[in-house]
């Protein structure tokens, strides 16, 4: 009887409910396809770097799962709530209390549990989806076939039915505290609104949009510097929110009350009273929806960013087929090249030296021997304060320990000469570069070629016959994260080279066609797993890789660094795609679920509150309004309720977004407008809020009208 009486429940009010039941099918849907990248043995077996993917995805779901119960929990409350009359009948009918908690915890159960096997059907097809997407990302062929992984299964359906029982609980719990008259005035409490101390609480709505402005500032003129103002920063913004909306509602309600000239055109005054009323009821959620909205908002440009970079970055990384390095400036490389030999076809191959201007006692020759180095470290906007004194002078002892530690930079400046330079560009395909005795040329990361305009008025290059003339920056992709130099290197004639000392040697190889999966570690294996000092000062790095030891002057770039000893592009570019990817994914993952929890709770109410709306619209008809004018009306009331959260998040998200893409954009020198990534996320938000607005209105105005 109960059960039959459960599912007739379920239908009848499928139609009121069917947004939050498709959300928690998508929800369930992305869950298993997400969690299927934890447990995918091929992508583990594949790459050293499996665990990073899995952990991020893991601490993605983790906090899906929190979002997700919050969801179920306000769900299931809330149409306890609206509900709650029929329950108090039903116990006047002689229905026992347990009873009908029973029959409404096997509504959410048929509720659920048919959300969750629609969830999965899905699931399984989003699921090759986003394999077929990660793999053409990483640049390796995927054939689509069904992977039935009980794991993946379980642990989808143990977070999903974690937070259904334990909201059902929660819920069960609480209505066993409430008696026929609790329930029967349940909705009523819950439609009630208080209204005191209004014309203090308006006075919250500008103070929450001038502590906006404070904050925009705070972020955007450096006044982010550590954790601590991170935390003060996060704790402020989730005050203003709340302010925001308990000053609004006030400030609404004493509009009214003064009868200010606004509220006398058109339908103005219905709707004025309905939006403040709703306000004052739903402040709260309307709070916690706006935080969703900006984490979704956030998450989403960040994935943008970095898939941003995969595209127009990431290859000019690595511009030579092959390139190692060794601290021995007599190692011939031949064990190398017989490797790379065995496994590919050798079309070139340049061994070079990287030079220093080693110093000898006096000052003079110690200033001049890292004389770039300084300047950078005191001029780029990286660095900003870290190697200056508080009189401006350089932190020369400061600059030289971490210098000497492995900092960004070599310990001495880095030279090259112009036959190994031109030698290097042909097999690039550049064009050879004419230099004379007399002149030098610096070649650069063009992340930072305008910062360093003034930087040849103030350095000396010292060449055979004296100082040698600036001829030019050059700025093409020449492997400048510890190989060729850190940021830079200096070239020079090869008559001035003899004044110069190697610091350590290089090989770049040119091989036809791609590089076979695992040269790298290959190369990385040739250290003598028994040799004492590889042990001690090299380590492991980026997936097991060999990182580079002694001179590491891997450069400014903070985003994507790797100083490795063996770089395999062919090899690396794969890797650094699924690294990115691992941080790409979850973060779509986070913005699209928490995207759709907050559209899901506000199209729900809509949809609840239209039977009540019904006689208030059917007042408007007898009054003379046409059904096209009362859909004008409930089209302006959706739009006021859906669009009230979206702007305080765009405010909110949209100055954090444009804030990190400024500083993403400095950091990585990639070609793209600050707004660039925001803008994507905004079309991408209201693609999908357009389809949760236009079926909660057509819905809505079909719920009104079939009353007249």
């Amino acid at each position: 009887m109960l059960g039959k009486l459960a599912f007739r429940n379920v239908r009848r009010s499928a139609r009121d409910y069917l947004v939050y039941f498709i959300t928690m099918t998508f929800v369930t849907a992305l869950m298993f396809a997400f969690n299927s990248l934890i447990f995918t043995r091929d992508l583990e077996e594949m790459f050293g770097l499996a665990g990073i993917m899995i952990a991020l995805v893991g601490l993605a779901t983790f906090f899906i799962v929190l979002i997700v119960a919050w969801l179920i929990n306000y769900m299931v409350r809330f149409m306890l709530e609206k509900r709650s009359q029929e329950f108090g009948i039903y116990l006047l009918i002689g229905m026992e209390k347990k009873e009908v908690a029973r029959l409404y915890i096997r509504e959410n159960a048929l509720l659920g549990t048919g959300a969750f096997f629609s969830g999965m059907a899905l699931g399984f097809l989003l699921q090759q989806v986003i394999m077929a997407i990660l793999y053409s990302m990483i640049q390796i062929k995927y054939d689509i076939h069904m992977e039935f992984n009980g794991s993946c299964i379980l642990m989808t359906a143990g977070c999903y039915g974690g937070c259904y029982l334990l909201a059902l609980l929660r819920s069960n719990r609480r209505f066993r505290k409430m008696n026929i008259r609790d329930l029967m005035e349940a909705q009523k409490k819950n439609e009630e609104i208080k209204e005191s101390h209004e014309q203090l609480k308006k006075w919250f709505f500008p103070v929450s949009l001038l502590f906006l402005a404070v904050f925009a500032v705070f972020i955007f003129f450096g006044g982010i510097r550590d954790a601590g103002h991170i935390l003060f920063f996060l704790v402020g913004i989730v005050l203003v929110i709340y302010l925001f909306y308990t000053g609004l509602s006030s400030w609404l309600v004493c509009y009214v009350r003064k009868k200010g000239n606004g509220i006398f055109r058109g339908e103005n005054l219905f709707l004025f009273r309905q939006f403040s009323s709703k306000l004052k009821t739903m402040s709260f959620t309307m709070g916690t929806l706006t935080a969703l909205f900006a984490i979704a908002f956030m998450g989403c440009t960040v994935a943008l960013m970095f898939s941003d970079y995969q595209n127009k970055l990431l290859e000019t990384k690595f511009p030579f087929d092959v390139q190692i390095n060794s601290d021995d400036v007599e190692d011939d490389f031949a064990d190398e090249i017989e490797v790379i030999e065995e496994e590919a076809q050798v079309l070139n191959a340049v061994r070079y030296y990287i030079y220093a201007d080693i110093p000898a006692k006096n000052q003079e020759e110690s200033e001049r021997a890292n004389q770039v180095n300084v300047w950078l470290s005191t001029h780029l906007k990286t660095f900003g304060n870290m190697y200056l004194k508080k009189d401006g002078s350089p932190d020369l002892k400061k600059l030289e320990k971490d210098l000497a530690d492995g900092g960004f930079y070599c310990r001495y400046d880095t030279y090259m000469k112009v036959s190994d330079y031109n030698d290097l560009r042909r097999m690039l395909g550049l064009s050879e570069v004419q230099l004379k005795k007399h002149e030098y040329i610096i070649h650069i990361k063009e992340r930072i070629r305008k910062e360093v305009e003034s930087m040849t008025d103030d350095i000396a290059i010292e060449g055979e016959e004296g100082e040698l003339k600036f001829a030019g920056y050059y700025t093409e992709s020449f492997s400048q994260d510890g190989h060729n130099g850190g940021d830079y290197v200096i070239v020079v004639p090869d008559s001035a080279i003899s004044s110069l000392t190697p610091y350590y040697a290089e090989l770049a190889v040119d091989i036809k066609g791609e590089a076979p999966a695992g040269l790298g570690k290959k190369l990385d294996e040739l250290a003598e797993p028994d040799d004492e000092e590889y042990e001690e000062e090299t380590d492991e790095d980026f997936g097991g890789h060999k990182q580079m030891a002694g001179n590491i002057c891997c450069g400014s770039d903070t985003i994507v660094v790797m100083a490795l000893t063996n770089m395999v592009r062919d090899n690396l570019i794969p890797e650094t795609k699924y690294l990115l990817s691992a941080l790409i994914f979850p973060c779509f993952y986070i913005g699209l679920v928490f995207l759709c929890v907050a559209l899901t709770v506000l199209s729900v109410h809509q949809l609840s509150d239209s039977a009540k709306y019904r006689f208030r619209y059917s007042v408007l008809k007898n009054l003379g309004m046409t059904r096209r004018e009362i859909g004008r009306v409930i089209f302006r009331q959706l739009a006021g309720y859906y669009l009230c959260p979206v702007f305080l998040a765009c405010v909110i998200g949209g100055s954090v977004s444009v804030f990190m893409s400024g500083k993403f954009i400095f950091y990585t020198g990639i070609h793209s407008a600050v707004i660039y990534y925001f803008g994507l996320t905004f079309l991408l938000f209201f693609g999908i809020y357009g389809l949760y607005f236009i079926t909660t209105y057509v819905s809505f105005r079909r719920n009104v009208e079939a009353y007249f």
